[in-house]
């Protein structure tokens, strides 16, 4: 008597292993993402607002050329004394002390955060300027 098991596959496929999986991963990334703290600057965007427009006339300019050279108010200065100018017209200032900060064409980012770091650390309302010297 030749009887054969016949064995047949299913080509049925479990879905519930799969949304285990992807459920697992959901989770997973919603925790990492939630510890990571993002390096990065506050802006301040436009908007607004009823207060008092500064005086143009008194905000000092930082220009930062492309091969990484400072000028305050069209003075050389290097970064650290940048820095401490800054400190001290922020410390005389009554209310918070306003800058442009105009990048040339070829400056590099680096040179920019710096200015806007330092203007960060002494509560100063930096603006970031488009303008071109070229």
């Amino acid at each position: 008597m030749g009887l054969k098991k016949r064995s047949k596959v299913s080509a049925e496929f479990s879905m519930s292993s799969l949304t285990d999986i992807i459920f697992l991963l959901l989770i997973f990334f919603m925790l990492t993402s939630s510890l990571v703290s993002p390096n990065a600057l506050n802006l301040k965007l436009p908007g607004s607002s009823k207060t008092k427009v500064a005086d143009t006339s008194k905000i000092d300019d930082v220009r930062i050329t492309k091969k990484g050279n400072y000028y305050l108010n069209g003075k050389r200065i290097a970064v650290s004394d940048l820095e401490k100018a800054l400190s001290r017209r922020a410390a005389r200032q009554k209310s918070k002390l306003n800058i442009t900060i105009s990048p040339d064409k070829g400056a590099t980012t680096e040179d920019v955060v710096a200015v806007m770091d330092i203007a960060m650390r002494y509560d100063i309302n930096g603006i970031l300027s488009t303008e071109s010297y070229e």
